[in-house]
């Protein structure tokens, strides 16, 4: 089977999210190797990444994501310039490895198309429907435009892959890379003893964590809430881990693998 895959690459898995604009380029670079196997094959693949240490850390000091504010309402417009230019360069990084890889690639900033946030954020995702074969569509977690006076606000990564999934009819296989664990654990990775979930709906309790010092998105379980959605329409969502991406084209081609697959 021909498959149609959006692959979210998580900000902490490309990124060191603990310090300022530090691309992960050997792990970006393995798994683009690993999306043009995913081509070769046939196989058509949508990208959304996060943001990382590209902008949550930026975000984080000038509270952008609670919108304007009058205290210091000059600082957050020129981090919010800052940030936009910060995730083109992440995005032209994860762009330039797969167009080494014989791929060609076009890049679409939410900030020029989307507006408002979370999951019923105004945009037409179905341009993303438009590419095939040797042409990878890319999007990311960004800062647009919002009604009100708060004037701007984080439209997350994940948001864009429910939407991107939910709405694209062709979508086969919708998977989430962690860089951080397995899939989804049922205690922080970390932790002694933490064991992989191997099939997780919503309703199940985890124990998770949230790095709210690094993180300004919701982490894990925003993530977790949003494969939910999408899993209602689509057959095979994932959580895995993108340190070892040959587990995509396992998924693929075994219909399993090592990961978290998330059930309707």
């Amino acid at each position: 089977m021909v498959a149609k895959v959006v692959v979210k690459l998580g900000g902490g898995l490309i990124t060191d999210k603990s310090s300022i604009k530090t691309p992960r380029l050997d792990i970006i670079d393995s798994i683009c190797d690993e999306i043009s196997n995913l081509v070769s094959s046939g196989n058509s693949v949508i990208i959304v990444h996060g943001a990382g240490s590209y902008g949550h850390l930026l975000a984080k000091k000038w509270s952008l994501s609670q919108g304007l504010r009058k205290d210091f309402s000059q600082q957050q417009r020129e981090a919010v310039q800052i940030v936009r230019s910060d995730m083109r360069e992440l995005s032209s990084l994860v762009s330039k490895s797969l167009r080494d890889r014989g791929l060609e690639t076009i890049t679409f900033p939410p900030s020029e198309w989307a507006k408002n946030t979370g999951d019923s954020f105004e945009g037409d995702v179905s341009m993303f429907d438009s590419f095939h074969g040797n042409v990878v569509p890319i999007t990311f977690g960004d800062i647009v435009n919002v009604d009100g006076a708060a004037e701007f606000g984080i439209l997350s990564g994940d948001d864009l892959m429910a939407r991107i999934s939910i709405e694209i009819p062709s979508v086969t296989h919708c998977v989430f890379l962690l860089g951080d664990a397995d899939g989804m654990m049922d205690k922080p990775p970390h932790l002694e003893g933490s064991k992989l979930i191997k099939l997780w709906k919503s309703g199940e309790f985890v124990e998770t964590e949230h790095n709210t010092e690094q993180d300004v998105t919701g982490g894990i379980e925003l993530k977790a809430e949003r494969a939910s959605l999408i899993s209602k329409k689509v057959e095979e969502v994932w959580f895995i881990n993108g340190n070892c991406p040959e587990r995509l084209s396992e998924l693929l081609t075994d219909g399993t693998t090592i990961g978290t697959k998330i059930v309707g």
